[in-house]
């Protein structure tokens, strides 16, 4: 996401589903000791904010906040844009510059996508990750960098490393402590707080006030499914501040393949009204049950209590609307548990 600071700096942290709350927690616990953090998660889900958070709880908070976009650095400039060169080091290289470690003493460094990095580069990487010790390109003199570490990725590095494309040491070194973003689709009772802080931030910014969002298009928003994550609710945020219409914003949303209108859904010349509408809201009805099974993972009398409704009646209407019983893909990797590493640690520290 863009940089913002302030109040916005928050904005994929707030909320008040569980899932959320529990992130708060973990980055208080994670910003009170000194070890590397790996934060991970699908792609708009707020890394980079969850990040700084985490240096804005620490006692670093009044140093540097350094990010790295690991995928952005070209090859032959990976050593001077990390570990800064002396002049003579390359053509056109005058001046003696630091590089982001050096920026990062005494605060902490962000390596963004860090999945994204080249595997030839992943072991001049740990080198200086070692014991923070980097030496510029084209000098002698090894310097000392006091920072804390922070890697994000989207990837699933478990995955990487078995596919010989991450180095399993710098795998360690980086995942001491793990935070796992929550996908939006996870914490639907977030949207509508999400969407008010977002149109409050662009009205202020572009100096318009549209109508607040109706109640209908809120619920609407609430049983999507919300590929994009935040970066995507935050986008469509600003369209509206912008355009002023719930018709581009519902115009906006992206259904998933399985639940695009068929040729059976198209209006029929020769049918009855009631026969068109009574499929129209079976329609309507199975993607509202599939977004609030998604919202749940899956858990059937969790759903039917978001829906107010029977567990046995959900069952029923599962049945008849044609769904599958339970979720076919596969749960996600559960994160390392902040409280137990935590504690581990200090154990360490104590020995």
């Amino acid at each position: 996401m863009h940089d913002i600071t302030g109040d916005q700096a928050n904005g994929a942290l707030l909320g008040e589903s569980p899932s959320i709350l529990r992130i708060g927690e973990q980055l208080r616990k994670a910003a009170r000791i000194e070890v590397p953090v790996l934060i991970t998660g699908e792609s708009g889900t707020g890394k980079e904010l969850a990040a700084r958070q985490l240096h804005l709880l620490s006692e670093r908070r009044h140093a540097p906040f350094l990010k790295v976009n690991c995928p952005a650095i070209p090859g032959q400039l990976f050593e001077s844009e990390l570990f800064g060169h002396e002049p003579g080091a390359f053509t056109n290289a005058r001046d003696a510059r630091a590089g982001k470690f050096e920026q990062a003493h005494k605060g902490t460094l962000f390596l963004d996508e860090i999945g994204e990095l080249d595997l030839s580069l992943q072991s001049k990487l740990l080198h200086a990750l070692q014991d923070f010790r980097v030496v510029r390109l084209g000098g002698v003199t090894e310097r000392t960098v006091d920072a804390r570490l922070v890697c994000a990725t989207n990837r699933v590095l478990e995955e990487e490393v078995a596919k010989g494309l991450f180095r399993v040491d710098l795998f360690y070194r980086i995942n001491v402590l793990r935070i796992e973003m929550p996908p939006l689709r996870e914490r639907p009772s977030d949207v509508p707080l999400l969407m008010k802080h977002y149109i409050q931030v662009y009205s202020q910014r572009f100096r318009k006030a549209p109508a607040a969002l109706s109640p209908s298009l809120m619920r609407l928003l609430e049983c999507y499914h919300w590929p994009g994550n935040i970066r995507e609710l935050e986008n469509l945020a600003k369209r509206y501040v912008v355009l002023g219409d719930e018709e581009h914003v519902i115009a906006s949303l992206r259904e998933p393949e399985e639940l695009r209108p068929t040729i059976s859904d198209a209006i029929d010349l020769n049918a009855p009204l009631k026969q068109q509408t009574k499929r129209a809201v079976q329609h309507l009805e199975r993607k509202i049950i599939l977004g609030v099974l998604q919202a749940n993972k899956w858990n059937r009398r969790k759903a039917a209590r978001s829906l107010d409704i029977s567990y046995r009646g959900l069952l029923y209407k599962i049945k008849e609307a044609g769904l599958p019983s339970v979720r076919s893909t596969r749960p996600p990797l559960t994160p390392v548990p902040i409280d137990e590493a935590v504690e581990a640690v200090r154990a360490t520290e104590i020995m």
